[in-house]
């Protein structure tokens, strides 16, 4: 399992769509920095594409600090710093797309 970290918002679609090329089942992808903005209902998000199969989480104090914590997606769970570096230990790799 790889861990994917992606620190951009939706409006880097060459990063955004390179990095779904490269997700495998059971890949996880952790949103940090303004990344987390991709954790915001969207209409026409990427993280609601019928082929994504891969759980998504957002850094909370990423949230925090852009004051976005009352308007995530509820279908995105959120971590905390050690929640972050659980997923790290656990993935196989980590891949930082930025």
């Amino acid at each position: 399992m790889t861990l994917h970290l992606l620190n951009k918002t939706q409006q880097n679609t060459a990063l955004i769509e390179r990095m779904l090329s490269t997700l495998s089942d059971g890949d996880q992808i952790l949103l940090i920095e303004d990344g987390v903005y991709n954790a915001l209902p969207h209409s026409e998000s990427w993280i609601d594409s019928k082929d994504l199969k891969q759980s998504t989480y957002a850094l909370v104090c990423d949230i925090e600090a852009r004051g976005l914590s009352s308007r995530i997606r509820t279908d995105i769970e959120q971590v905390d710093d050690k929640g972050f570096v659980r997923l790290s230990c656990e993935a196989e790799k980590v891949v930082s797309w930025f």
